[in-house]
């Protein structure tokens, strides 16, 4: 591998001097017809190709060095920049510093489109989150107005309000989902009390669909972060009561895989070969595209957001009969608080 890599290099070296090398040979045939017309001495003649052929030799060697050396300084440096504020190798001539201020004053404005997609993208983060959390208000003054007068309209409202909710708190997370890892506080927590959270908050809507709950007690503590699993959960309950128009859901523990929460639902179910991409932001697959409800956005999320806390998610489904989600909550080398 060395050999083939050094063969390559000097390769790329002769090709370089090729001018070089043919007025050498050229030179030498012009030097070898004279000598041969004047009928001088053969040994005289080659002994003098002999010294220049070792002079040129050992320019060669000296040259190639410093070809080498400058390639690999250069190969290193392609493969460990980090920063614009690098030491190119010394120019050889005005051709290659011609080239190394180019070099710079296109990095030069690179960097500054950089910073300034930066500066605009944080602007707009923080936009959008001020929009979010102010959004709130009026949400929350909506379901007072809503909540005071009881019909089957406001009802029906009330429920259109609380996607609405839903929709802004998804905002928020997406949001906060590139700075996520300073957000995350690993404790021990009941996944019990995770997952109740999440019934509670869907309550009125497997009332309202006529869905049966099965869920017993889980019985397992799991070493994770409640706020973020809280959502992950909820974004999965979600999905199972808007795909499930009539039937059951049902939240267990794996039998077969430890620290694996099963959420199992009879709804439509997704097509075998959505599943590999379900979990791509905006995918919404057949099912979706017909339905005009998914975003593509929620199981994106589940899936960052586990993988952010060494997690997994796994989903199985059979068209008509129903889906089967599994989080794996085993987290690997992290120390709870």
């Amino acid at each position: 591998m060395i050999l083939k890599e050094f063969a390559c290099i000097l390769g790329a070296y002769l090709k370089g001097k090729m001018t070089v090398v043919v007025t050498v040979l050229v030179s030498f045939g012009i030097f070898l017809l004279v000598f041969s017309l004047y009928s001088l001495p053969w040994e005289a003649v080659g002994y003098a190709y002999l010294l220049a052929g070792v002079f040129i030799l050992v320019i060669t060697i000296i040259d190639f060095a410093g070809f080498y050396k400058r390639h690999t300084m250069l190969e290193n440096l392609r493969n460990s920049i980090t920063v614009s504020d690098y030491m190119f190798p010394t120019a050889k001539d005005l051709i290659e510093d011609d080239y190394q201020d180019l070099i710079k004053i296109i990095d030069h404005d690179r960097t500054e489109i950089i910073n300034q997609k930066e500066k605009d993208f944080a602007d707009m983060v923080d936009y959008y989150t001020t929009w979010a959390h102010q959004i709130k208000t009026p949400i929350a003054a909506m379901r007072l107005l809503l909540q005071s007068e009881q019909s089957d309209i406001n009802s029906e409202l009330l429920e259109q309000l609380f996607k609405v909710e839903q929709y802004v708190e998804m905002v928020l997370q997406y949001l906060r989902l590139e700075n996520m890892s300073s957000d995350l506080m690993f404790k021990r927590y009941s996944l019990d009390d995770i997952v109740k959270q999440a019934i509670r908050k869907y309550s009125k809507f497997f009332i309202r669909k006529k869905i049966k709950l099965n869920y017993g007690n889980l019985n397992c503590n799991v070493l994770t972060d409640e706020k973020w699993l809280v959502f992950v959960v909820e974004q999965i309950l979600s999905n199972a009561l808007k795909y499930t128009g009539a039937g059951e859901i049902s939240i267990y523990m794996d039998s077969g895989l430890p620290d694996t929460l099963v959420i199992e639902d009879t709804g439509i179910g997704i097509e075998q070969e959505d599943l590999p991409r379900v979990f791509e932001k905006g995918f919404t697959g057949y099912i979706g595209r017909s339905d005009k409800r998914s975003t593509g956005i929620g199981l994106f999320l589940c899936k960052q957001i586990l993988n952010k806390m060494s997690h997994t998610i796994t989903i199985e489904s059979v068209v008509g009969k129903g889906t089967k989600v599994k989080i794996g909550l085993d987290t690997a080398d992290i120390a709870a608080d």
